[in-house]
């Protein structure tokens, strides 16, 4: 479950409303959730508990969105799969994956995000975006010249500007879904200590190893 309240439909600004409608229908989405893309949806119940900060954000996707963006579709796409996937963002990476398909990327491309340095199917402008994007996202903005130099010889600087602007507000949303445990984010933490036999257990084994 998310860590914060969810807001029900009754409840809801009519920023939140509207958007209630075109994911759920007539549903409430915190007693029936459930979006098209088969998330549970609570992204969005979520953010409305702040309904500035929720029509922030989806301010932030008609941005990236809109006609006016001079970035190529395919390379917003490889940017946000690539920080969803690095930041370790299961909601953002399953989501994009099929924004990206959405868009023309290809299965093998999508595919190799994991391990795209040594992945021979991007071609120069995207291989310079993917590493752009890990340098935002893994290196919190610490960018060799040589990279930004790759982005230089395929983008305009509008394209570089959008291309960073976009990547960062993804890093942003996987951050804030992990901490919230929303969506397909809401996992317990996997690096835990392995329980192991006891002290005494141990002791008998050395015991009987010396003997």
């Amino acid at each position: 479950m998310p860590r914060l309240r969810q807001i029900p439909r009754s409840e809801a600004h009519p920023g939140a409303l509207s958007l209630y409608k075109m994911l759920f229908g007539e549903r409430d989405p915190v007693t029936s959730p459930g979006t098209a893309t088969g998330s549970p949806g609570n992204w969005w119940t979520v953010f409305a508990g702040v309904p500035d900060c929720f029509d922030h954000a989806v301010q932030g996707f008609a941005f990236y969105r809109s006609p006016k963006r001079k970035l190529d579709p395919k390379l917003r796409e490889l940017g946000q799969l690539r920080a969803g996937f690095a930041r370790g963002s299961q909601f953002v990476f399953s989501q994009h994956c099929k924004a990206g398909r959405n868009v023309g990327l290809r299965e093998e491309q999508i595919a190799a995000i994991p391990g795209w340095s040594v992945a021979t199917c991007f071609s120069p402008v995207e291989r310079a975006v993917l590493a752009y994007t890990d340098c935002l996202v893994l290196d919190g903005g610490r960018t060799p010249e040589a990279v930004f130099e790759a982005l230089r010889a395929h983008l305009s600087e509008v394209e570089i500007l959008e291309l960073t602007y976009i990547t960062c507000m993804y890093d942003m949303h996987a951050v804030m879904c992990r901490a919230l445990r929303l969506e397909f984010d809401d996992v317990d933490e996997r690096v835990v200590e392995v329980p192991g036999p006891s002290s005494l257990d141990v002791m008998g084994a050395v015991d009987s190893a010396r003997s």
